[in-house]
């Protein structure tokens, strides 16, 4: 009889830690936090493309533009079919404008005009663009501008890095959002944007120093997180081995901090990378817009979902697919809302796939920037052979 008192105790108890735990749903506990805070490796589990390392052959790119003089890197499609692409400021001998609208016959023109396009050293780069990295349309189809202002990769100019909202009815600048006053140092280098309108927060992140800088869109309050955790910084172990040799400037590994990143169709998740390693990881934005969490807490909602591929941007579908750039194999590959990858697309033409954005329409649009090919990773030759080009593919 004892016994038997003794199992039913048992079964209760875990029966009330089972309920206890159901009311907390997917967040970690405080001692995961904990936990998760203190890690310094993570998650070293390997996902591989299941089926179809080549990809679908009926999947087809189609080129939708090219330029054979300028670096280009990001992309966006408006809900009315307008393309849209910007140059950063890299190679001040080889520059015309910082942001484009895509027009037919394969032209351009500087967007949203001349004037802010037009900036020069020695100028206040406040009210231009300095160095614009990434273009983005939300939900809502306004345009939002990263500019780090850090021309040639450098230091930031006279603190000129800001985040620009424009009306694409208007083709005006709505709103301007700074980051001087500690939010961001001069060494930083503000590099993707994703914006939940729902919740009017936007999240930023800085591939110069490591960081994700969430912006309330509503009080223009800013503030910088993760600075210290280990997801927004590359593994220092890690070979960016690409066209058959290590990626290098100046003789040294060439590494950059997080990256990539795409926010979950709900608003709900943020997915964010470093670039020059394999691992991805996810927060729940709840927790980053939760400014009177502290940061050693913090930390500890990260979740490291281990290694998939080396990229340089992301985007979602409708859907909940995540897709990626696989840049050492020149695929595209595609991660489930269950976490498994499989390769959408691999093309020769999809050299440094850079930056995604999906159409209203259901195609998947990439960029592709050449980084690899370029002088400065080939001991001042020029390796490429191609022209800079988008691409947009159909999404089953």
């Amino acid at each position: 009889m004892k016994k038997i008192l003794t199992y039913i105790m048992v079964v209760l108890a875990a029966g009330f830690a089972s309920c206890n735990n159901n009311k907390t749903g997917n967040q970690p506990s405080a001692s995961d936090a904990n936990k998760n805070s203190d890690a310094t490796t993570g998650n070293n589990a390997g996902h591989k493309a299941a089926d179809n390392p080549n990809g679908n052959s009926s999947v087809k790119l189609e080129q939708v533009f090219s330029d054979p003089t300028y670096q280009l890197t990001g992309v966006a499609i408006s809900a009315k079919g307008r393309l849209f692409t910007d140059y950063p400021l890299w190679t001040p001998a080889i520059y015309k404008y910082a942001l484009v609208e895509v027009l037919p016959g394969n032209k351009v023109k500087p967007y949203p005009d001349e004037t802010m396009n037009s900036w020069k050293p020695g100028e206040s780069g406040k009210n231009k663009w300095v160095c614009v990295q990434a273009v983005y349309i939300d939900d809502q189809d306004a345009m939002w501008v990263i500019d780090p202002a850090a021309p040639k990769l450098d230091k930031v100019y006279q603190q000129s890095f800001k985040l620009v909202k424009i009306n694409m009815n208007t083709n005006k600048v709505e709103r301007t959002y700074t980051f001087d006053g500690g939010i961001a140092d001069e060494h930083s280098y503000l590099n993707d944007v994703r914006v939940d309108t729902k919740r009017q927060f936007a999240y930023i992140t800085n591939s110069g120093t490591g960081g994700i800088v969430v912006v309330d869109l509503k009080s223009g309050k800013a503030r910088q997180v993760l600075q210290n955790h280990y997801s927004v910084h590359t593994d220092k172990d890690f070979k960016f081995i690409i066209d058959g040799k290590e990626l290098k400037q100046d003789g040294q590994p060439v590494k950059f901090d997080s990256d990539g990143i795409a926010l979950s169709p709900d608003g709900d998740w943020l997915y964010y990378k470093p670039l020059t390693d394999t691992k991805l990881y996810r927060i729940k934005t709840e927790f980053l817009r939760n400014d009177t969490l502290p940061g050693q807490k913090l930390k500890g909602y990260v979740e490291d979902l281990g290694k998939y591929a080396v990229t340089d941007g992301m985007e979602f579908d409708k859907k909940g697919n995540l897709y990626l750039g696989d840049v050492q194999n020149s695929s595209i590959v595609k991660i489930s809302p269950n976490l498994k990858m499989t390769t959408v697309v691999k093309d020769a033409r999809l050299i440094w796939p850079d930056s995604y954005s999906v159409s209203k329409d259901g195609y998947l649009y990439v960029s592709c920037s050449q980084i690899q090919k370029t002088p400065e990773h080939n001991a001042g030759v020029n390796k490429r052979t191609t022209p800079y080009a988008i691409y947009r593919l159909k999404l089953p």
